[in-house]
């Protein structure tokens, strides 16, 4: 897994700890990016082509999405060389052996992510006895189960539309990655009154100009189909959806969705990242250019933490939703119009945010 890759900065990354088990077969990474504001939070994610890079790029998406929210916790992120899709016995012998191989890196806490759920938390919290995004049966607020981060999507398209051209009532949205996050952000933003038009996963897209019944999609794609094979709507390749006219865009897949090399394929009025890293900083400058409103992946999609968090402090599911809206709205509302009043990106404005309370945290830290 080696690669030539440590991009460092005054903010990290603090550990890159590359993990190989031979008798397990265990391939994986976790990078510790920045503690100043307290232990690390991320999501352990697994899938076949994960990498160095792609680690040390995520965990410092969690140091901004923590330190915007308001959290005290710092960011770290762990991935898994191995298909999500394996046996469960398979996978949870990988997963206990991830968990006893970092069990002495208690500056970490894992979360669920892509490719991994409550069940999986369950099991790490069983060896090591440490992780967030539990089952409710120990104590857990079932992130993915109650949808947070798409619930906290919704809240954020809801404070845009101050900013935007565009309204969520009437709305055309296009969801890339129809899963745990994107199935949820539409279904809240259905009961807002908008129209799922088309939705993608790994093995193809569906799209219906008319719209799509997203209950009926979600109890689809949970028996085991790929939303390519919906009755009620077109079978369209894969990344089809770039293509389709919306007005409410969300990458919820993997990363580097939007590049600059296909982002003027894009036909939407909004982008809400779903996704950590979506889109490239030159996909976003041409979509600004274009008057494209661009919502960056570490302020909207940061219910899932934000309620992560919560838990450890055994707060209750209705507060930590209400936590989630409330934090979610400020940091918005706070971006958006920064970015207005000084000319300058979202994700710019974020990131000095960000960055900013970052800093601040570590003047407070002793050096070593």
């Amino acid at each position: 897994m080696a690669e030539a890759f440590f991009y460092t900065d005054e903010l990290g990354p603090e550990k890159i700890i590359e993990i190989y088990d031979p008798k397990t077969q265990l391939q994986a990474v976790l990078v510790i990016d920045n503690v100043a504001m307290g232990p690390s939070i991320g999501g352990v994610r697994m899938a076949l082509d994960v990498s160095v890079e792609e680690c040390v790029r995520l965990a410092r998406a969690m140091t901004m999405k923590n330190a915007a929210a308001g959290l005290a916790h710092g960011g770290g992120k762990a991935v898994i060389i191995g298909d999500p899709n394996m046996a469960l016995s398979a996978k949870e012998r990988l997963i206990r052996n991830m968990a006893y191989a970092i069990k002495d890196v208690t500056d970490y806490i894992p979360g669920p992510d892509m490719g991994t759920n409550e069940v999986a938390m369950a099991w790490m919290n069983d060896a090591i006895g440490r992780a967030v995004g539990l089952p409710r049966e120990i104590g857990g607020i079932p992130l993915d189960e109650i949808g947070i981060t798409g619930f906290g999507l919704s809240v954020a398209l809801e404070v845009a539309q101050d900013f935007g051209d565009f309204r969520i009532h009437g709305s055309r949205v296009a969801v890339q990655g129809f899963g745990s996050v994107g199935k949820h952000a539409a279904r809240f933003l259905a009961a807002k009154g908008a129209r799922l038009v088309a939705a993608s996963d790994s093995r193809g897209c569906c799209y219906n100009p008319d719209g799509i019944d997203v209950q009926a999609l979600i109890d689809f794609k949970e028996a085991g189909n790929s939303v390519a094979q919906y009755g009620d709507a077109m079978s369209l390749a894969q990344d089809a959806l770039l293509d389709v006219d919306c007005d409410i865009w969300i990458p919820a897949a993997r990363p580097d969705a939007l590049t600059a090399e296909n982002v003027d394929r894009l036909k939407a009025r909004v982008v809400a990242e779903g996704a950590n890293i979506p889109a490239s900083l030159e996909a976003e400058r041409s979509l600004a250019k274009r008057d494209v409103l661009v919502l960056p992946d570490f302020i909207v999609n940061a219910g899932g933490v934000i309620c992560a968090a919560m838990e450890l402090h055994n707060t209750t599911e209705s507060l930590a939703m209400s936590i989630v809206e409330e934090k979610v709205r400020a940091n918005v509302r706070a971006v958006l119009s920064a970015a207005q009043s000084q000319h300058m990106l979202p994700r710019e404005a974020a990131m000095e945010i960000a960055r900013t309370r970052v800093l601040k945290a570590m003047s407070y830290r002793k050096s070593h």
